[in-house]
């Protein structure tokens, strides 16, 4: 077993292993979930790489990354959740990240999922910022991010000139 990151109610997140391969392409194949994400892997191939990148942390920055999110009561990987770097318009931000197999949305567990990741950004990592970046029809993420305590910002209309506009909600650590 791979390292805990951290720990809810009814989730463990920890680093991901080559054993998540599967499941995790298989998250990749529901198009209701990879429409919001447009840098999603398309191939079994770019999902391993994903994977292998984020098996020991975010390269430069290894206290951040995607991490396998298991649902304890079955012992199944029905995601991958974490932290992840980014600086939009020069600014360096920390995004909280979250996304879940079809069959578990719902139930509450992205957001419990979120204010986990959240607290432990907090708590754990000293940050004082954290954002979630969303594409603007998706509904369900957009309350996930409120449900945690986070604020529209404002919209942006892409990223490295990919012209795929997203909001960005962030919240401030307070005192």
């Amino acid at each position: 077993m791979s390292k805990i990151i951290l720990e809810t109610k009814r989730l463990l997140l920890r680093h991901q292993t080559l054993d998540d391969l599967d499941s995790l392409w298989a998250l990749y194949c529901n198009p209701n979930i990879t429409k919001y994400i447009p840098d999603a892997p398309r191939s079994y191939e770019e999902a391993k790489e994903e994977l292998e990148w984020h098996m020991n942390g975010h390269p430069k920055y290894p206290e951040l990354g995607l991490w396998a999110t298991i649902h304890k009561e079955t012992g199944q990987f029905i995601g991958r959740c974490g932290l992840l770097p980014w600086t939009i318009d020069n600014q360096f931000d920390i995004e909280v990240a979250y996304t879940l197999t079809e069959k578990y949305w719902g139930q509450g567990l992205a957001t419990e999922a979120a204010q986990g990741i959240l607290n432990y950004g907090f708590e754990n990592l000293g940050l004082s910022r954290l954002i979630c970046l969303i594409d603007p029809e998706n509904i369900a993420s957009q309350k996930v991010s409120e449900k945690i305590g986070m604020k529209f910002e404002r919209k942006v209309d892409g990223y490295e000139g990919d012209n795929i506009p997203f909001y960005i909600y962030s919240i401030q650590k307070t005192s």
